[in-house]
């Protein structure tokens, strides 16, 4: 995952010291602070805990201030590659100057390492499992929020949904609300279209032998970087990656292209696909049929063309195509004509218990995207809102947006802010104007420059529809 934001901080912080001073926002209610009494605090200094959950290999750690409001954080961690190390110490935040600031303002924060790849059921139980831990190790909470990143952020609205009575409120921060079955499908759209307008329709989508994925990762990488020279290339990779509205927007210490700019736009969503996509679509399916016990993913039935039309990318791939001198239409029609992908049933009904919202909310719920997001898109939020609708519990939930490129990359004070909106929330019974973009443009500032690397960009933002279907 890239991080400019945290970079940038690790490297102002160094220039600076790594003196650090931190503010309380100004705009949470004004009252007296009670400390509360906990078997994990130590006078006069944070406590950290680590451990590993009884019956599990799940490491998990407990930050505990000295001056304990009562409330604790449960942090659900990103998306781990089966390929990378086993996260130890674990997360309690995603950085750690976002924890240091929640520290002082004497939140508790916990969390648990449960596991790589599409670690869905086991952050359920786990993270379960430590709430239940904290208790017997630390004392009760007065309230416990849920909160994460990407994965985190679908295990985040998940515990919501499922243990409501443990949760106060929930914060999924770029998360993949679309959820596993409609995430996994728009996934393989675009290898599909990749595939047969590119690759000969020589890679295996699905049922990718374990030994087998890097050498198809290294080939599809090696076929995309030839594409990139070409205009027809060029034009083909625009149109994979329109049908799963992949942003043309890649690096967040860039300004947004214009949208005439099609050249920056493509070399953005080349960019994309070359850093992570083909991880996901030919190195992490292979983890996620190994666990669902076969491909969750189809797209018999669908009409290409129509998602086109529909993807926030359709102008500059219609332009791409007329600059290359490509007949779109024949394209549309090679794809219409190639043979579709089933999906086996019993790993379509694992991916819908781990997981598809139903969006019957009974606690408050804030998600927070950045709109250039390219690989949990900013319609993940249309569609987790639209489910939310149908049950008619829209009153539970608010959705902001930070207008920036890249995954997750909020600045510290964003979250900060993201976070005290919520227990504000949770405190009034009420959401009032406190998401207004420009009230938190403000209250983002109040946390100083350091938590700012960046400036704070809320903005006021309707993502279009999600392309593919939510569940079958």
């Amino acid at each position: 995952m890239k991080r400019p934001v945290l970079l940038t901080l690790i490297l102002f912080g160094l220039l600076n010291g790594l003196t650090i001073t931190f503010t309380t926002a100004t705009y949470a209610k004004t009252r007296a602070v009670h400390i509360i009494p906990s078997k994990c605090i130590l006078p006069n200094k944070s406590n950290t805990i680590h451990g590993t959950l009884a019956g599990t290999k799940a490491n998990y750690t407990i930050e505990m201030p000295a001056n304990w409001n009562g409330t604790l954080l449960l942090y659900s961690h990103m998306y781990i590659s089966p390929v990378e190390a086993p996260l130890n110490p674990t997360p309690v935040a995603p950085d750690t100057f976002t924890a240091d600031a929640l520290i002082k303002q004497g939140y508790g924060l916990t969390g648990s390492s449960y596991g790589h790849g599409w670690a869905v059921q086991e952050a359920f139980q786990n993270q379960i499992a430590l709430l239940d831990l904290f208790k017997s190790m630390c004392g009760p909470p007065t309230r416990t929020i849920t909160w994460g990143q990407s994965l985190g952020g679908l295990i985040t609205a998940g515990l919501a949904e499922l243990y409501p009575t443990r949760f106060a409120g929930a914060l999924p921060m770029c998360g993949v609300v679309a959820g596993s079955i409609g995430t996994w499908n728009l996934l393989l759209d675009q290898a599909f279209a990749f595939n047969v307008l590119l690759a000969d329709n020589k890679l295996p989508l699905v049922h990718i032998p374990l030994a087998s994925a890097q050498n198809i990762i290294n080939q599809a990488k090696s076929i995309l970087t030839s594409a990139q020279s070409s205009a027809q290339g060029r034009a083909r990779i625009a149109l994979s990656a329109a049908l799963a509205d992949v942003p043309g927007w890649y690096n967040s210490a860039s300004p947004e292209p214009d949208s005439q700019d099609i050249a920056t736009q493509e070399h953005n969503q080349y960019l994309w696909a070359s850093q992570f996509y083909f991880q996901f679509a030919f190195g992490a399916r292979v983890e996620l049929e190994l666990r669902a016990g076969g491909n969750p993913s189809w797209n018999t039935g669908i009409d290409y063309r129509k998602q086109l039309v529909q993807s926030i990318n359709f102008k500059e791939v219609v332009d791409l195509y007329k600059q290359a001198g490509l007949n779109l239409d024949q394209d549309l029609n090679t794809l219409a004509k190639a043979p579709r992908i089933k999906a086996d049933p019993g790993a379509v009904n694992y991916l819908r218990k781990y997981f598809t919202f139903n969006g019957d909310l009974s606690i408050p719920v804030l998600t927070m995207h950045t709109t250039g997001d390219g690989l949990a898109v900013n319609q993940d939020e249309q569609a987790y809102a639209n489910r939310v609708s149908l049950k008619g519990k829209s009153g539970m939930l608010r959705q902001i947006f930070v207008h920036r490129a890249d995954h997750c990359s909020f600045t510290p004070a964003e979250i900060l802010t993201g976070i005290q909106t919520l227990i504000n929330r949770v405190n009034t019974g009420t959401w009032s104007n406190m998401t207004d973009p420009a009230l938190m443009i403000k209250k983002a500032a109040t946390f100083g420059s350091f938590l700012n690397p960046m400036p704070p960009s809320f903005l006021n933002f309707t993502p279009t529809s999600f392309l593919r279907p939510f569940d079958t």
